[in-house]
């Protein structure tokens, strides 16, 4: 697997300007403030380019999981913003294998040897086996270890990329749960140490949020790139705590940070509107 740390180009969904005008200009300054160069992906209906394009195996090789998630299926206003991938993966000249499995890209969280989704994907595929199901994913992925964690209750999409990132192979910075319900707290925990998965918490509150499905103040969705991690920030009071703990736990690496409660209230973040590869 290619992990965020390794990738050097990053894709935006050319929708992204379209219905964020003011976040994208924004972000596009960042961008080059952090020289990480761009392109934007063309003919997509959704802004969410990491969910429905290809997962990076190696440098040559890409992976085309199936993007029909119940989130999309369950409400048929939605199905429109399916973009044709196929499409955009030939406008952009890369080819993928194609595998069968319904998968969002929001849920795969990698290393170079490990992968942590959430439970979701067994509701999502009831055709598999769950047994040759985590078999064909290793195989795909071409990983030695795929962990799977409790899906979060309240996160319509059943995303892992909001919950936790790798920081290293054996550790992953998490979200503060210490506010959620203990159950889940505990199913989580318990599931990174029958993985001999180390954590770090770090700040998390979408407590002040009307709705469940916004996303700001989830801390934990940022962009990470060989070049810079870029942090979402929301104007609220853990703002600062948090852009000081990343600049300790990345020490050397530049941090930069953008305001991101406009496309935070449609429910996503900088992973989620990111598809970064390495070329």
């Amino acid at each position: 697997m290619i992990p965020d740390d390794r990738t050097n180009f990053l894709y935006l969904a050319d929708s992204l300007p379209k219905k964020y005008p003011n976040f994208y200009k924004h972000f596009e300054k960042v961008l080059c403030d952090c020289n990480i160069p761009f392109k934007l992906l063309p003919r997509t209906k959704d802004v969410w380019a990491v969910d429905y394009m290809p997962v990076q195996i190696e440098a040559n090789k890409f992976v085309q999981f199936v993007y029909n998630p119940d989130y999309i299926r369950k409400y048929s206003k939605w199905r429109k913003t399916i973009s044709d991938v196929n499409t955009i993966c030939k406008k952009i000249n890369i080819t993928p294998q194609h595998s069968e499995i319904v998968l969002d890209g929001g849920n795969i969280i990698r290393t170079a040897e490990k992968v942590i989704m959430t439970d979701k994907v067994f509701n999502e595929n009831p055709a598999f086996k769950e047994g040759d199901l985590i078999n064909a994913l290793q195989q795909l992925f071409q990983i030695e270890e795929l962990i799977f964690i409790p899906t979060q209750p309240k996160d319509f999409t059943g995303h892992a990329d909001g919950m936790l990132r790798f920081y290293d192979s054996n550790t992953v910075l998490v979200n503060d749960y210490s506010n959620e319900d203990q159950a889940f707290g505990l199913r989580l925990h318990l599931a990174l140490h029958n993985a001999h998965i180390n954590y770090i918490e770090i700040p998390y509150n979408p407590y002040n949020n009307r709705k469940d499905a916004y996303a700001n103040g989830i801390y934990i969705n940022y962009l990470q790139m060989e070049q810079a991690i870029i942090v979402p920030t929301f104007g609220i009071r853990e703002d600062d705590g948090v852009i000081k703990k990343f600049e300790e736990y990345f020490k050397g690496k530049k941090i930069a940070t953008i305001n991101c409660n406009e496309i935070a209230y449609d429910g996503g973040i900088l992973n989620c509107i990111s598809w970064n590869i390495l070329q």
